[in-house]
Order: structure tokens, then sequence, then C-alpha cells
């Protein structure tokens, strides 16, 4: 099921006479608009979705059977198709009896986020920034969610007292400058919450860059409304990551959404996670991140699959990314490539992944291909002036990461190793005690007492 709507970017509602698709043709198009209406009229049980939809036997068993809440806004449902199980929008938000199914990867906490939570809510990874979840309820609920642990609970969200626990945190711990609103989404927030949340943050000086993490313009491009663009415009430097899958998400309603984001000046990133069956396929994110760019909307991350619960069968393998990859890069504008990146279980944080374009190096010359296989060499200078720390102002003023500087920590000389935990334990051998053999006999130790000690050549000696 699809729909098109007429309308001009800047209005609240769409022009002409249309209609809202069936089954909901009969509501008042200024209800249709009205994304409080759109909220309190999800779908959520096997009734509903089989108002709009064919369902499978699998998707019905999925349905009854549901550990994590299922919940489709009007919109977003319509643009499913009704007759295909396969639909892209479709298997975002339509459990199956395959979430049910366990695997031997799975994990409740994936990323490991509770063990880097100083305060509740609050997740401290990386050294310079904070994810600050602020909510655990959205507009709708995507089958593979890395929170599902917590987000779509309604027993389970963040109070007052919360907030002033992570903001109090936030701003004793001066190494934080950059803060990403998420949950849940923070866009789901009564507005004058959210407000009071940025109007908190940019009250504390050393945060400097406020980020939102939502899905709403894709679920609920209704609530992007000219209020609520004009009160986060008034708290720059803001910006905002918007979950894309694929390209049939952008609609008509979505595009109007993303420009007044972007008039409000606020910048638009892209996250998009690859799953099996959905967007596993280099044309479809080629597609995706076309029409991103056309809207101002920049491919930020293209995400590994995470080892969450329930999402089993939504996993690629790694090298479908790295095929991804090779398809994009030389293949479009280099700002339209994603970061392909795995968040490494266990709370190791992102890392980017990618094909590999160095060849070799030696001292003077680095091979290098291109992405039509062309190999270069790039010849190294012989002449280079090494950049001096100690007369740089940038380095002496540089942030202290507290232990968390890795590889460059090592580049830059600040430490010797990086050890793994209870690597000096695993490698401390303690001497043996033997009496040393030399020519001409035994060599006695110097104490008898220490002789006595040794063990008889009858008995076991543990190693």
């Amino acid at each position: 099921m699809s729909h098109e709507v007429q309308a001009k970017e800047g209005t609240e509602e769409p022009l002409g006479d249309g209609k809202p698709p069936q089954p909901w043709e009969e509501v008042p198009l200024s209800q249709w608009n009205d994304w409080r209406w759109q909220i309190s009229h999800r779908l959520s049980t096997l009734e509903d979705f089989a108002r709009v939809l064919h369902l499978t036997p699998e998707e019905k068993t999925g349905l009854m059977a549901a550990e994590f809440r299922v919940g489709v806004t009007p919109y977003f449902a319509s643009l499913m198709d009704a007759e295909d199980p396969n639909c892209p929008i479709r298997r975002q938000v339509v459990p199956t009896d395959r979430e049910i199914v366990p695997y031997e990867a799975g994990m409740v906490d994936s990323l490991g986020e509770d063990a880097h939570s100083p305060v509740p809510g609050l997740v401290h990874r990386y050294p310079d920034r904070v994810l600050m979840l602020v909510t655990t309820q959205c507009a709708s609920y995507c089958r593979y969610c890395t929170r599902s642990r917590i987000v779509g609970d309604p027993h389970a969200q963040f109070s007052s007292r919360d907030y002033e626990e992570q903001l109090a945190y936030i701003a004793s711990t001066p190494q934080i400058r950059d803060v990403l609103l998420s949950g849940g989404d923070p866009l789901i927030l009564p507005q004058h919450v959210l407000e009071r949340l940025l109007i908190r943050l940019r009250s504390i000086p050393h945060v400097e860059v406020i980020r939102i993490g939502t899905r709403v313009p894709v679920f609920l491009p209704q609530r992007i409304t000219d209020d609520l663009v004009s009160m986060l415009r008034r708290y720059h430097p803001l910006w905002m990551n918007i979950h894309f899958n694929h390209p049939k998400e952008i609609t008509p309603e979505v595009e109007i959404a993303l420009a007044k984001l972007a008039d409000a000046g606020i910048p638009l990133g892209s996250q998009t996670v690859l799953l099996a069956g959905i967007n596993d396929c280099p044309n479809i994110i080629l597609a995706l991140v076309h029409k991103l760019v056309r809207n101002r909307v920049r491919p930020y991350y293209l995400y590994q699959c995470d080892l969450v619960q329930g999402a089993g069968h939504f996993r690629t393998p790694v090298s479908k990314g790295i095929e991804i990859m090779e398809a994009l890069r030389g293949h479009t504008s280099g700002f339209a490539i994603p970061t392909y990146v795995i968040d490494a279980p266990g709370g190791g944080g992102k890392v980017p992944i990618m094909p590999n374009y160095l060849i070799s190096m030696s001292e003077s010359k680095v091979v290098i291909r291109n992405y039509e296989g062309f190999i270069s060499t790039y010849t190294q200078p012989t002449d280079y002036q090494p950049h001096n720390p100690a007369t740089c102002p940038y380095c002496q003023a540089r942030r202290n990461e507290d232990g968390q500087e890795g590889v460059a920590g090592l580049l830059a000389g600040r430490s010797d190793t990086i050890t793994p935990e209870g690597w000096v334990n695993t490698h401390h051998r303690a001497p043996a005690m033997f009496p040393m053999r030399v020519a001409g006999g035994d060599r006695r130790s110097e104490s008898s007492a220490h002789h006595d000690s040794m063990p008889k050549p009858s008995e076991e000696v543990a190693l």
C-alpha cells in the first residue's frame, strides 16, 4: 500500500482535496496530518495489522508471541505493501516467528552500554562525549532495535530525577564537549520537556555541541512542525542524525520535514543499519544515499547489525558490507559515502571497516589501488621535518583522555604499550628452583636449607 501527496514546502498540510490512504480514507485530513493523532492510533495488535495487510502465518505468530513492543504509526503502515511479506518497509516493523528464535551470539546488551553508565540513562563510552537517554518511547518500533531491553516498555521511563543526575554528571565532567540525546526518540518528548533539557545543556560551558538521534522524521514526519523547528534552532550548534534504511522511506512528507530542518540550519546526517532482505544490496544503498543527499542529508554511518536478541535473522555477513562499500567508492560523490562500522560487542565502540586500498609500503614508496583496481605508487618525502608537539599550542592544550588515547597515544609517544587485561599475570614466569648443573658435578646452593627444599628425583614437579 502506498500513497502520493501533493505538497508545497513550508506548509503544514498537503494541498488539494486528497484523502488519507485506505483503510483511513474516512479520517479527516486534518487529523491524518496531526502527529498526536498518528501516535494515538498506532497499530499494535494482530487485528490492527490484519486491517491493512494480508498477514502470513509467520507474521501472525510473531504478533502473538512478540516480547518486544509492537507499534507502527498509520502513516508508516500506509507505506507497506499489503500483498508482499518481503516489503522492506513491512519487514522492519512487523514481527515474525523468527524474532523468537534465539541464536548463539545474541546478547541482551550487545554494546555494553550498562557497563559504561555512571548514572541511570547516561552512557559515557568515549572520552569527550556522552549518550543521554531521555526516553524509552518511539514513534514506531524497529524489530532489530539495539536497545530492545529497555525501549518500548511503557513502565520504564526516565524521570526528572534521572535528568538531574545526568545533567549533574555532565556539568561535573569538563572533558565532555558533545552530548547526544537519544533513547527511545527524543522528538517524542513533550516539546517543553525537550526544550528544558536543551536549555540546561546550553548552560554548561564545556558542552560545545548537542546532537539529537531520531527516527521521527521517517516514522512521523507530521511531528516536524514549524513550532518544533523554531524551538530547535534557538539552541545551535545543534546537529541531528536520522535513521534511514531504504529509499522508499523518503516520501514527499519526509522531504518536507527534512527541508524544514535543513532550512533551520540544522546539519542532518543519516544512520543506516545493514539488514538482510531489506537493504543488503549495493544498488539499494546507492539509491538511498543519492536520495538523502538530494534532501541535504549527509550519509554518516552504515552499521553492521548488532548482536541483539531477536534480530539474528536481520544479520548479514561482514563481507556484504565490504561489497557495498566497494560499490560506493568511486561510483558516487565522496560525501555520499557513509562509514561502514561494527559497533564492537562488549562496549568496544564503533570500529570502521573498509576495503583495503593500501597494498604495501616502504620507506620511500606507498603502493595503493583505486576502486577500479588501478595500482599506483606515491613517493614519500625525504626532507620532512616532523611536527614538534613541544612548540605547538594546540598539542599543549589538548584534552586529557585518561587512559583512552589508544593507538594515537602510542604514535604520539605518550605511552609505549596497550596491555590487555590479565596480560601481565599471564606472562609472569616465576624462576624455577632447581640446582645448577656444571661441569665436574653438582653446584650446591649456598644454603643447605635451599638445597633441602629441592624436590627429590622421585617427586613430581608441578610446573
